[in-house]
C-alpha cells in the first residue's frame, strides 16, 4: 500500500464528517465516537468536569476527567440551545456509564442563567463563574474558544473557580422589571438634557425656579422659534420626554401590582420602614441583593456592592484608595442615592407622617432598627463633615454603613428562609 494512501486514511480516521455552518459544527460532536476519546476500564462512579465557552450562537465544550493528571478532551462546538446540550449529555452518559457524576461551568455573560437552570434539571451541577475572579496566567497571550473551555474544565476540577449567585426565576423577572424602570428614567434624563442643550445653543434659557415643572412645560409649548426646522426638533424632544414619562408610570404601576404576588414582599415592606426607602427603591434593593443568607457578615455585603475602599499595603505601610466599585453597580448607585436623602440637611432624626404610615403593621424589631439607623447615620455624617471631608466621600461612607443596617433588617424576615416556589408567578 502506497504512503499517500496510508496518510489519507489516517486523516479521515481523525476527521469525522460534520455538517458545518460558518466553519462551526452544529451537531453533537462526533469526537465522542472517535477512537482518540475511548477510555479503557472507566470507573462507574467517576466524575467529569465540563468547561463551556458560551456565546450567543455556539457552545465550545471541553471535558476534564477525574484525577490530577487526567487528560482534558476537546468535544468541539454545538449550537447554543438546550436540545443540543441534552444530546451531548446523553452521549457522555452512554460513554462513561449512567452513574457518572458530571459538573459543568461557564462564565457569566449576556446569555444569562438558562443553561445553568436546564443542566440543574437534568441532574448536572452547573456553576456560573465570575470572569473577573477566574485565574489567568500572566504570560498567556493566546486566547481562543477551545483554550477557554479547556481552562474552565481544568480550573473547575481543581476547585479554583468562584461561582456567582443564580437568582430564582421570579426574582430575576422582578429585577429585570426594576431595571427596565431605571432604563426609562435614563432615557427621559437624556432627552431632557438634549432639549435643554438645543435651546441653550440657540440662546433660549429658562429663567424660572424649577425645571420640568408645569410652568416650565408651558414655557416650552409657547416658545416661538424662528425656523420651522427648529420647531420640529423641539416637538420631537418633547414627545420623547413624554413617552419616557409614560414608560416610567406604566413600569411603576406594574411593580406595585406584582409586589403583592412576590415571595419577598415582606422584605420589601420591612425595608420601606426605613427612612429614604419607598416602594421603588425598596423593590430595587431587594431584587438586586437576592438571597441574603449567603452573606454571613455585613462586610461581605459591602464588598459585594463595591463600597469598601481599595487597598495596597505592604510591610508596615497601609495605603487605601477609592472604593472598589466592583460587584452590583445598580444597587450601589441606589444606596448612594438613598444615603443622600437620609442625611440631607441638618435636621435631626425623626419619624415623619409618611414614614409612620409605612411602619404600620411592622414588628417592634424593625422599627427599632429603623430608628437606630437614623441616629447612627446622622451622627456619622456630622462627624465626617466636621473633619472637612469632601461631601461625596461622606455620602459614600454613610451608604456603606447603611448596608450594615439593611443586612441586619432583612435577616429578620422569614421569607428568605421559606422554600422558593418553582416557575414565575
Amino acid at each position: 500500500m502506497c504512503l499517500p494512501f496510508i496518510l489519507a486514511r489516517g486523516l479521515l480516521w481523525f476527521w469525522p464528517e460534520q455538517s458545518r455552518t460558518n466553519g462551526r459544527d452544529t451537531r453533537v460532536p462526533e469526537a465522542l465516537q472517535s477512537k482518540q476519546f475511548e477510555l479503557a476500564n472507566t470507573p462507574m462512579n467517576s466524575e467529569l468536569y465540563l468547561g463551556l465557552d458560551v456565546d450567543k450562537e455556539w457552545i465550545v465544550i471541553a471535558v476534564a476527567e477525574w484525577g490530577r493528571n487526567a487528560p482534558v478532551h476537546d468535544l468541539g462546538a454545538i449550537s447554543n440551545d438546550v436540545h443540543a446540550l441534552e444530546k451531548l449529555l446523553a452521549r457522555l452518559r452512554k460513554r462513561y456509564g449512567p452513574e457518572v457524576m458530571m459538573r459543568a461551568c461557564y462564565e457569566a455573560g449576556p446569555c444569562g442563567f438558562g443553561i445553568a437552570r436546564r443542566l440543574g434539571q437534568l441532574g448536572v451541577e452547573c456553576a456560573v463563574v465570575a470572569p473577573s475572579l477566574t485565574p489567568t496566567r500572566a504570560g498567556d497571550r493566546l486566547k481562543t474558544d477551545k483554550r477557554d473551555a479547556r481552562k474552565l474544565a481544568r480550573l473547575l476540577r481543581a476547585g479554583e473557580l468562584t461561582a456567582i449567585y443564580i437568582p430564582e426565576p421570579t426574582d430575576e423577572a422582578i429585577r429585570d422589571l426594576c431595571r427596565a424602570r431605571s432604563d426609562a428614567v435614563d432615557d427621559r434624563r437624556r432627552s431632557r438634557h438634549r432639549l435643554k442643550a438645543f435651546l441653550l445653543r440657540h440662546g433660549y434659557h429658562y429663567q424660572g425656579r424649577t425645571a420640568w415643572s408645569a410652568a416650565h412645560e408651558r414655557y416650552l409649548r409657547e416658545l416661538v422659534l424662528p425656523h420651522p426646522a427648529m420647531k420640529v426638533i423641539l416637538e420631537e424632544y418633547l414627545i420623547s420626554v413624554q413617552l419616557a414619562s409614560e414608560r416610567i408610570a406604566r413600569t411603576e404601576a406594574a411593580m406595585s401590582d406584582l409586589l403583592g404576588k412576590w415571595r419577598l414582599e415582606p422584605a420589601v415592606r420591612a425595608l420601606m420602614a426605613m427612612k429614604g426607602f419607598q416602594t421603588v427603591a425598596a423593590m430595587i434593593v431587594v431584587s438586586e441583593l437576592g438571597a441574603l443568607d449567603r452573606f454571613t457578615h455585613p462586610r461581605q455585603l459591602m464588598a459585594y456592592l463595591g463600597l469598601v475602599p481599595s487597598e495596597k499595603s505592604s510591610s508596615d505601610r497601609r495605603r487605601q484608595g477609592s472604593i472598589t466599585k466592583c460587584g452590583n453597580a445598580h444597587a450601589r448607585w441606589l444606596l448612594v442615592e438613598c444615603a443622600q436623602s437620609r442625611v440631607g440637611g441638618t435636621a435631626p432624626p425623626k419619624v415623619s407622617k409618611e414614614l409612620s404610615r409605612r411602619q404600620q403593621n411592622q414588628s417592634p424589631q424593625v422599627r427599632l432598627i429603623s430608628w437606630k439607623a437614623q441616629n447612627r447615620l446622622h451622627q456619622r455624617y456630622r462627624r465626617l463633615m466636621a473633619r472637612r471631608l469632601q461631601r461625596n466621600k461622606v455620602i459614600v461612607a454613610v451608604a456603606r454603613e447603611l448596608c450594615g443596617f439593611i443586612w441586619e433588617l432583612l435577616r429578620t424576615q422569614e421569607c428568605y428562609h421559606a422554600p422558593c416556589p418553582s416557575g414565575i408567578n
